[in-house]
């Protein structure tokens, strides 16, 4: 599928917000809430610090070279041009979050080189199920946003937009971990279907395919939405969103232990493992709407 030029939608500021909308949701955070409600405020209304992991932190570099991967003219994008942005990409991630140099003790030349090597090898899965010289995105990591309910933001970021010259709609999201098990390919294509929804509101246009690449094991998951399952996936973001405005009202978010525990930062703070979560957070200004929603992308490997 081949692409036309699409204007990247910026982010909105609260002074351009349609009367009436007071809050905000993410793909991630809505996931979070349906996950466990507790993570939900933990990382939500607590705003708890989640040191970055060496898999996180490779997503985010897979991520960012694929972005800069179709910078490049048609032809240039082959395997060994990916390669080549690895250590350039690597290097402005770590100067714009400093904290990933410490994923590696005393910048460990050793380590950061299996690190580099470990993310040139998930770029070779890539190429394995696309031909980027075929392709021109409309859109890569690009802010798009809708309202729903009147006064619901909803908003997320698109790794990319391929728009086909009939018009036809492809969301494509990269996935550098292998291909999930069912509870993991829910929450995956839960997000594709929260874009999907908002291309709908906002383009009248039903996506024709939500696309997951599973670089590690180098599989394509298709997914063809439909207009009135993306109705009933509407009304289940906006029950989400009332939900989680009675939890905050009654200051309950309760945890819900399940294999996923395993990879959360806050079992410390976890009822579940014997922990005590901090007092709640009293309110000190007026409430934020876009306060769930993203500033910049939030780190891929997060979501896998």
């Amino acid at each position: 599928m081949t692409a036309d030029p699409v204007i990247t939608q910026q982010a909105p500021t609260p002074t351009e917000l349609p009367a009436g909308v007071r809050a905000s949701l993410s793909p991630s955070r809505a996931a979070d809430f349906k996950t466990c409600p507790l993570l939900y405020r933990f990382r939500s209304i607590d705003r708890l610090p989640e040191r970055p992991s060496v898999e996180q932190a490779r997503g985010t570099l897979v991520h960012a070279v694929l972005e800069r991967l179709f910078d490049l003219a048609p032809a240039a994008r082959t395997p060994e041009a990916a390669g080549d942005l690895v250590p350039g990409q690597w290097d402005r991630l770590v100067t714009e979050q400093p904290e990933l140099a410490g994923l590696f003790p005393d910048d460990d030349p050793a380590a950061v080189a299996e690190f580099l090597r470990s993310a040139s090898a998930l770029l070779g899965g890539y190429f394995a199920v696309e031909d980027p010289r075929r392709l021109e995105p409309a859109e890569r990591e690009s802010l798009i946003s809708a309202v729903v309910d009147d006064e619901l933001l909803i908003r997320g970021y698109l790794d990319r937009l391929d728009v086909a010259p009939d018009g036809a709609l492809r969301v494509v999201d990269y996935k550098t971990g292998g291909a999930p098990r069912e509870a993991f390919e829910a929450r995956a294509l839960f997000q594709l279907k929260f874009y999907a929804l908002v291309l709908w509101r906002t383009r009248g246009v039903v996506p024709r395919v939500l696309r997951l690449l599973y670089l590690k094991d180098a599989e394509v998951c298709d997914y063809a939405p439909e207009a009135e399952e993306l109705v009933r996936f509407e009304r289940t973001v906006v029950a989400l969103w009332r939900a989680i405005e009675q939890a905050t009202a009654a200051r309950d978010f309760r945890p819900r232990p399940s294999r996923l525990c395993d990879w959360c930062s806050h079992q410390a703070r976890c009822p579940s493992y014997g922990g005590t979560p901090p007092p709640f957070p009293e309110p000190t200004t007026t409430p934020d709407p876009l306060r769930d929603a993203r500033s910049s992308p939030a780190p891929p490997g997060a979501d896998e």
